[in-house]
C-alpha cells in the first residue's frame, strides 16, 4: 500500500470542489472496486449524501464515511424506486444544502438515466456535474478477452438496450457490425431470433457475460442460434451483457495463443 499511496501522492490530482447544494452524477463502473475512477473516489470522500443503485458494490460506499446513504436500486422484476421519486430526492437533498453524489453502476449516460436526472436537476435550478464511469460493455468485453474493436474484423461497435421493444434488430443485423446488448437477458431468445431473421447467420459467434469484474462473473460463449438455450440451461442471471459478432471469436484465438506461449 505504501507504493500505491506514494504513487497517488506523486500524481497529486487536482479535484474540483464539491460545493454544498450541488449534485454530482457519477459512474461506479461495472462492479469491481478497481474500476472506480479517482474522481469518483474523491467525490465519495466529500459527499454528505449518496443516492446509489443496486449495481453499486456496497464496499464502494465505505469511501463515503459519515455520508447519509439512500438506496434507490432498480432491478428487473423486483419492486423499484420510481424515477420521479429519485429525481425529487436529489432535488430535496440539494436544496437542503447537502453535497449529493448520485452513484450509478457503469456510466451514468450509457443506459443509466443520467440524462433524465441531469434534466430534472437543470429544471430545478440545481447545479450538477457528471463524472463518467467505465461502462459495463467495455469492462465485460475486457474481462472476457474479447477486443471491443479489431482492425480487419469490425468497423463499428453498436450499443443497444434489450428493453427497447420497438428497436429494429433487423437493421442492426444488416450492419454486420458487433452488437453489445445491455439488459437483454430476459429477451435473449427474441433478440437472437430477430437478428437471425434480419440476416445474421445462426452460426454468428455470441457471448453472455454476467456480473463482469465481480467474484461471481460468468462467461458463456456459443453461437447466435443456441446462445439463449445455453444461457437458460446454465442458469445465467442478470446483470449481464450480450455480445454478438465476429469479435467474440477472437477470444478463443487469444486464449489459445496465450496458452501456447506460456512457459511449460
Amino acid at each position: 500500500m505504501t507504493r500505491l499511496s506514494d504513487a497517488l501522492a506523486r500524481l497529486a490530482p487536482d479535484f474540483p470542489a464539491f460545493e454544498p447544494g450541488h449534485v454530482w452524477l457519477a459512474g461506479a463502473g461495472p462492479g469491481g472496486l478497481g474500476y472506480l475512477t479517482l474522481d469518483v473516489v474523491a467525490a465519495l470522500a466529500a459527499a454528505e449524501a449518496v443516492v446509489y443503485d443496486a449495481l453499486v458494490d456496497p464496499a464502494a460506499l465505505r469511501a463515503a464515511e459519515g455520508a447519509a446513504l439512500h438506496f434507490v436500486g432498480k432491478r428487473s422484476g423486483r419492486p423499484s424506486t420510481p424515477q420521479e421519486e429519485i429525481d425529487a430526492l436529489l432535488v430535496a437533498l440539494a436544496r437542503a444544502g447537502r453535497r449529493v453524489l448520485r452513484l450509478k453502476g457503469g456510466d451514468p449516460n450509457i443506459f443509466g438515466r443520467g440524462g433524465d436526472e441531469a434534466l430534472a436537476l437543470a429544471r430545478a435550478g440545481i447545479p450538477f456535474r457528471v463524472l463518467p464511469g467505465v461502462t459495463s460493455a467495455f469492462a465485460a468485453l475486457a474481462a472476457a478477452r474479447i477486443p471491443a474493436t479489431q482492425r480487419g474484423v469490425s468497423r463499428a461497435l453498436i450499443l443497444a438496450t434489450g428493453h427497447a421493444a420497438d428497436l429494429d434488430w433487423a437493421a442492426l443485423a444488416r450492419t454486420g457490425q458487433p452488437i453489445v446488448v445491455y439488459m437483454g437477458l430476459g429477451a435473449l431468445r427474441e433478440i437472437a431470433a430477430a437478428l437471425v431473421e434480419g440476416g445474421l447467420p445462426a452460426a454468428t459467434p455470441a457471448a453472455v457475460i454476467a456480473s463482469a469484474t465481480c467474484p461471481d462473473e460468468r462467461i458463456l460463449v456459443a453461437d447466435l442460434g443456441s446462445i439463449a438455450a445455453r444461457a437458460a440451461e446454465e442458469g445465467i442471471r442478470p446483470p449481464a451483457v450480450i455480445v454478438v459478432g465476429a469479435i467474440v471469436a477472437l477470444r478463443d484465438e487469444l486464449l489459445a495463443v496465450a496458452a501456447a506461449a506460456a512457459p511449460a
